[in-house]
């Protein structure tokens, strides 16, 4: 056998024993590697587990928490006019419709007559209820129409007039949802300061933006009721940025959808402005004064027959109103 060939000589029995000591560490240590990587991915797994289930509790939580909140001074969800508020508006602003007893409409051509209620009527009112999406062109023509002749019938105790802001057309405002900005901005008012929402009711429908257009912004709304006479704007602007009464607005504008309308038996909102005069629907045209108020005339004749009605005489109206 040359020099440099290696003989082949048994192991020691304590080499072997060293070898197998030796593995016995390594497989050891890799048992506790892989224990350790397997805690570690469970605890990871747990962790996200946990907190994707406590952000849905969270959000769950939340949506029961803050509850739909529901605006004061409000019948049949919407706001009734008073004597008081047409004073308010008179003492504030000359702008804003300014009733008198010989006034019967503001959009009736020259020299037509037009119901006008007589102050000495006895009867119950009509019942009016005016709904308007402040973004519909419809709601702004029949305000500018009738806007005057409903202040008389109310300053005169021949009607009661309440409005009902809704949002039927949220998804036309270039994504700002104006008509449910708007409705809601006329909600925080209604709550906070009663005697300002006429004022703030007509404003918004005669300076009405365009469908299609990103309307006027929280800061434009909340500068405008406060022209129309709000007082805390502080609180106004916490109420309007916050979208405080978004969900009311959702929920009126729903139930007003399903109907029935307040005193009709089937009456419901398809399309905005519906009146409702009496628990009738008003079809007539929005602009022409002299027919809305010979359709309240016949609807109180109707409500009203076998028993004493308010008084309607016919009156001539004044030309349209700028």
């Amino acid at each position: 056998m040359s020099s440099d060939e290696t003989p082949n000589v048994p192991t020691p029995p304590h080499s072997r024993a060293a070898v197998r000591e030796k593995a016995q560490q390594v497989n050891a240590q890799q048992s506790r590697a892989r224990i350790i990587r397997r805690v570690i991915i469970a605890a990871v797994a747990v962790i996200v587990v946990g907190a994707a289930g406590g952000a849905v509790a969270w959000a769950v939580g939340s949506a029961v928490s803050k509850p739909s909140l529901t605006p004061s001074n409000l019948q049949d969800d919407g706001v009734v006019v008073t004597k008081e508020d047409l004073a308010s508006v008179r003492a504030g602003s000359g702008s804003t419709p300014t009733p008198s007893p010989s006034t019967a409409g503001s959009a009736a051509p020259t020299g037509s007559a037009s119901p006008t209620p007589d102050p000495t009527a006895t009867a119950d009112a009509v019942d009016i209820h005016v709904y308007v999406d402040y973004l519909s062109p419809g709601a702004s023509d029949f305000e500018r129409a009738n806007a005057k002749q409903l202040a008389t019938w109310v300053d005169q105790d021949a009607a009661t007039v309440t409005y009902h802001p809704v949002a039927l057309l949220t998804a036309n405002s270039n994504g700002t949802k104006y008509s449910l900005r708007a409705a809601s901005a006329a909600a925080c008012v209604a709550s906070m300061q009663p005697e300002v929402f006429y004022a703030f009711n007509h404003a918004l429908l005669v300076d009405q933006p365009k469908q299609d257009t990103d309307g006027k912004s929280d800061k434009e709304l909340i500068a405008l009721a406060i022209s129309s006479g709000v007082k805390d704007a502080k609180g106004l602007q916490t109420c309007v940025e916050e979208s405080t009464y978004d969900s009311w607005v959702k929920d009126v504008t729903q139930r007003a959808v399903d109907g029935p309308l307040p005193g009709s038996k089937k009456g419901a909102l398809s399309g905005a402005p519906t009146i409702v005069v009496n628990g009738q629907v008003y079809a007539g045209s929005l602009t022409d004064a002299a027919e809305f108020s010979q359709f309240v005339l016949s609807v109180a004749s109707d409500s009203y027959y076998g028993t004493p009605g308010p008084t309607l005489s016919p009156t001539p109206s004044p030309s349209a109103a700028k």
